[in-house]
């Protein structure tokens, strides 16, 4: 990318390159190992800690960032979840956020060895919660490796997702966005609703939905509420409206917004709309929300990266996602 590159970490925050390898410093190689390793569950005292954890790969860590921005805000309770650092004594190297995701941020600069052990760690803490998350997402190294240490244990994943190219971009879109993409508002409920229905169940399988009251019902609601939520309506041949293109900010955290839930509806696809629609979303979402814009997608999905790839995103790395 043009302009974006993540911070680099010391064990008290970003600084400069030179000071990463140091030894015995944390995500160096040089930590001490005696016996498992071990993670401790978070305070409130420790959320900055944690945020200047993501801040150093901003886009891979969104996901965790998001809730830790909201526990700075507003108390962990009010997060949403549980949250566990690495190593259990001093500085952290590693987060993972625990909630409707289980969502590990172990940073790049960190050593393979410390990666493993927070993995390890993470997974320990998962065992003795119990499983809660209906997924395990984030960066394929520290996601895998916590499946892992998970699978013996857990009910078998409904499927594993390994190859997740991450995407962003810090430009403007390199093609026209479409002017008829907006924000939408409570009025378009009625139609965003079964949209971003039918577009989780042709992504994950099934519905997620049971009735209008659910959580992810009252999810929509929320997006659509906080402005996080675009929409392009047209009609059908009988004047019928019709959502033709979706997408919401599903995660804002300091620099960086990701997009989820992108869809167009079956019978106008392969027009461009997600082409034009995307690069809508992208302005919309630099001028008044976050100045990068990130999204992950299945490496099997040519059309998509393709898609993506002409709105001017290029991968940054990968993630990958094991669901339950």
């Amino acid at each position: 990318m043009s302009g974006w590159r993540p911070a680099v970490r010391t064990p008290q925050g970003p600084a400069s390159e030179a000071a990463v390898a140091q030894p015995g410093a944390p995500g160096g190689g040089g930590r001490h190992r005696r016996g498992s390793p071990q993670a401790r569950s978070l305070a409130q005292s420790d959320v900055a800690e944690a945020l200047a954890v993501c801040a150093l790969d901003p886009v891979a860590s969104v996901l965790a960032a998001t809730r830790f921005e909201l526990a700075a805000r507003a108390g962990l309770p009010a997060a949403g979840g549980k949250a566990w650092g690495f190593p259990a004594e001093g500085p952290l190297v590693a987060v993972c956020w625990s909630g409707a995701n289980l969502v590990p941020v172990v940073p790049t600069d960190v050593s393979d060895a410390d990666a493993a052990d927070a993995a390890a760690a993470f997974a320990t803490m998962a065992r003795h919660q119990g499983r809660r998350s209906s997924s395990i997402v984030g960066e394929r190294r520290a996601a895998l490796a916590m499946w892992e240490q998970l699978e013996p244990y857990w009910p078998a994943a409904r499927e594993v997702r390994a190859d997740q190219p991450s995407l962003a971009l810090d430009h403007d879109p390199t093609v026209a966005p479409e002017q008829d993409v907006r924000l939408s508002t409570l009025d378009d409920i009625d139609l965003v609703l079964p949209a971003c229905v039918r577009m989780f169940t042709e992504e994950v399988g099934y519905s997620p939905v049971a009735h209008s009251g659910s959580a992810y019902a009252l999810r929509v609601r929320t997006l659509v509420a906080e402005g996080r939520s675009y929409v392009h309506l047209g009609g059908r041949d009988d004047g019928t409206p019709v959502v033709l293109f979706k997408a919401e900010l599903g995660a804002v955290a300091g620099s960086v917004a990701q997009v989820q839930g992108v869809w167009v509806d079956p019978e106008h696809r392969g027009r461009g709309l997600s082409v034009a629609g995307m690069a809508a979303v992208v302005a919309a979402t630099r001028r008044h929300v976050a100045p990068v814009v990130s999204l992950y997608v299945n490496a099997y999905n040519a059309p998509a990266l393709a898609a993506y790839r002409r709105v001017g995103f290029e991968q940054v790395g990968t993630f990958a996602t094991i669901l339950f």
